[in-house]
């Protein structure tokens, strides 16, 4: 234990911070973290109890072998990538400001964008709890409908901040999805699916999303900012 061998029987340990080794293997703990990537649908709350019963993510993890909780939230108009953990030292290091974790969403919104309204985000808004700014912004071809999509990259994490930074270029978004939180990507997890994460794909929250070759021809951008049980049946394998 701790780099000494061990001959009595018995011996108290502390499961949290002694390292137990047998035959060379360390003993595993009781407890595990979990991380855990949900793709919230829309018309649901990110909160595990709603005093009107209307639907929360309670419904799509009360059969995890543990109990977590969400890193942030979603709106309840909004649908994407939604961090879930057990784990409180991550949760904090995710949200602290310092981290400047960027969260990408695409945007529908109710009209064609002009550039100097696109550069007016990128310039930084005034919105209810401070000026906020787009890391990145750019148009993609998303569709057919006559509503353009954008893909915007943002650091903050204010009360619904993407519907105000467009309300103040005169814009109204129809319908927001988050697709990455750093480097993790929702890919192609269908709406109300999860998936554990081992270790290395939750670091991955703290690359920045920072495209350097951007793809479509209309982009605007600034310099670069810096279990052991069996899984419920609407959730995936590691990645």
């Amino acid at each position: 234990m701790n780099g000494k061998k061990v001959y009595e029987m018995g011996i108290k340990i502390d499961p949290q911070n002694d390292r137990v080794v047998i035959d060379g293997k360390p003993l595993r703990k009781k407890f595990e973290h979990l991380y855990i990537m949900f793709h919230k649908p829309r018309g649901v709350l990110t909160t595990l109890h709603d005093p009107l019963e209307r639907p929360t993510i309670k419904h799509f993890i009360e059969h995890l072998p543990a109990r977590v909780f969400p890193i942030g939230r979603l709106d309840w108009d909004s649908e994407g990538l939604l961090l879930l953990t057990n784990d409180g030292e991550y949760a904090n290091q995710v949200m602290h400001p310092k981290e400047e974790v960027t969260k990408t969403y695409l945007v529908k919104v109710d009209k064609q964008p002009r550039p100097e309204q696109l550069q007016k985000l990128l310039h930084g808004v005034p919105i209810v709890g401070g000026r906020v700014k787009a890391n990145h912004i750019e148009t993609v071809p998303r569709g057919r409908g006559e509503h353009p999509w954008l893909k915007i990259i943002i650091s903050e994490g204010k009360n619904r901040q993407i519907r105000q930074m467009f309300l103040k270029i005169g814009m109204d978004v129809i319908k927001l999805q988050r697709v990455a939180i750093g480097r993790l990507r929702l890919g192609a997890l269908k709406r109300g699916e999860l998936v554990f994460l081992n270790d290395v794909a939750a670091q991955r929250v703290f690359m920045a999303d920072e495209p350097e070759n951007v793809k479509f021809k209309k982009s605007y951008k600034n310099a670069k900012t810096k279990s052991t049980k069996q899984a419920p049946r609407n959730a995936k394998k590691h990645l």
